[in-house]
This record gives structure tokens, C-alpha cells and sequence, in this order.
């Protein structure tokens, strides 16, 4: 856990659609872009690794999202082909001020924590989590959108670990993954992922064909 005093008012930024990285969730990533792989040698050698994931607003060119969630690099292997397969901790959200010029190849912009403090934390509760109702339709949105997973360990999930895990691996479109990321806490996340389960099952659009691992 990394203080609020300690963390940075400046990040490198890493715009990637579809991407989404709560507090205490991870997210792998394949760096392989020369821009983005400045940007991983420059975060490594920070003390505290951070890396800032954020959205692209879409259909609006350049235009990034406002809030976003710093990465901490918490594992990382080099490809023979000067790739970088990288495991990012999330740490907290925080909002976009304004981006900063300057001569690094990738973007850098300045931040605001203020509001976010409980990513910080431990981990949080969802007093009304109801884990055979939230489980039933799961089933049903995984067997619409041909999707597998281990069941037995979401039976056996924190409630927490189940619904972000799940927010960031889910296939929704992006603008949808944006509003889990800025639901302002877990039982609102996981009334959103609900709401984006029955919105997929009745309109018969489950999202690609994968696996949740």
C-alpha cells in the first residue's frame, strides 16, 4: 500500500481503450509500442513504479477521460523481441488536471487524488452483495456471451476481489467500463455490473467469445 503523501503529482499516461484497472485489481499488459516502452523504462525507475491507465473519450479524437487509476509495475518480463509483458497493481483512482508538454515521447499529465481516498484502503465491503442471486445471473450472462471461468473460486471470492475482477475482465464496450471505474463505491460498481449483465442478456449480446481466468 502506497501512502497518499507518496504518490506523485505527475504520471506517465497509457490511453488504452477497453483497459480497466481498479484499486487493488491487475491488469496484465504487452508493451510493445517504442513510446510505451520509454514509458515502462522511465516508471521503473521511479520508486514508485506508477503507471497512469486511462481511457480515451471516444469519438473525440486526442480527448482523454477524467478519472483514471494508477498502475503500480508489480511484475514484469522481457520478450526475446524487446517486448515487455507487465503486471500492473492497481493502486487508486485519481482525476486528470491537465497535461503537461514536454520532450518524453508518451503522455504525461498532472493529477488530482482528492476524493479517492478509500482506494487506499482495505479492501471494501458491499453490505446488500447477494453472492447466489449476483451468481444465477452470472451464469446466464456467461453462458450468453461464451464465456468460461473457474466456479468454484467465485463461490469463494471476496466480494470485493469478485465484482472488480470481474468489471475488468467482462467484454463491455468502453464508455460502459468507464462507469465502473468512476462508480463511487462497491455496491454502486456492483449494481452497474448487474445492470450491464441484464442489458447483454436482453439484448442477446453477451460480448466476444473468451475465458475468464
Amino acid at each position: 500500500m502506497i501512502p497518499r503523501a507518496d504518490l506523485p503529482d505527475v504520471l506517465p499516461l497509457f490511453p488504452l481503450p477497453g483497459a480497466l484497472l481498479l484499486p487493488r485489481g491487475r491488469l496484465p499488459l504487452n508493451i510493445f509500442e517504442p513510446r510505451y516502452l520509454a514509458m515502462f523504462d522511465d516508471a521503473i525507475k521511479t520508486d514508485g513504479r506508477l503507471i497512469g491507465m486511462i481511457q480515451p473519450a471516444v469519438n473525440s479524437g486526442e480527448r482523454l477521460h477524467a478519472i483514471g487509476c494508477a498502475g503500480r509495475i508489480t511484475s514484469f518480463t522481457e520478450t526475446d523481441d524487446h517486448r515487455y509483458m507487465v503486471q500492473l497493481t492497481g493502486v487508486s483512482r485519481f482525476r486528470l488536471k491537465k497535461e503537461l508538454e514536454g520532450f518524453a515521447p508518451y503522455r504525461r499529465a498532472e493529477l488530482s487524488w482528492d476524493g479517492f481516498e478509500r482506494d487506499l484502503g482495505r479492501a471494501e465491503k458491499d453490505e446488500a452483495f447477494q453472492r447466489d442471486a449476483f451468481l444465477s445471473l452470472l451464469v446466464r450472462y456467461f453462458d450468453v456471451a461464451e464465456l468460461s471461468t473457474d466456479w468454484e473460486s467465485l463461490k469463494e471470492a471476496e466480494e470485493e476481489l469478485l465484482i472488480n475482477s470481474l468489471s475488468m475482465l467482462c467484454p463491455f464496450d468502453p464508455e460502459d467500463k468507464q462507469a465502473l471505474l468512476e462508480a463511487p463505491s462497491l455496491t454502486t460498481r456492483r449494481e452497474t455490473l448487474v445492470t450491464l449483465m441484464e442489458f447483454a442478456l436482453a439484448s442477446g449480446r453477451g460480448g466476444t467469445e473468451g475465458g475468464l481466468q
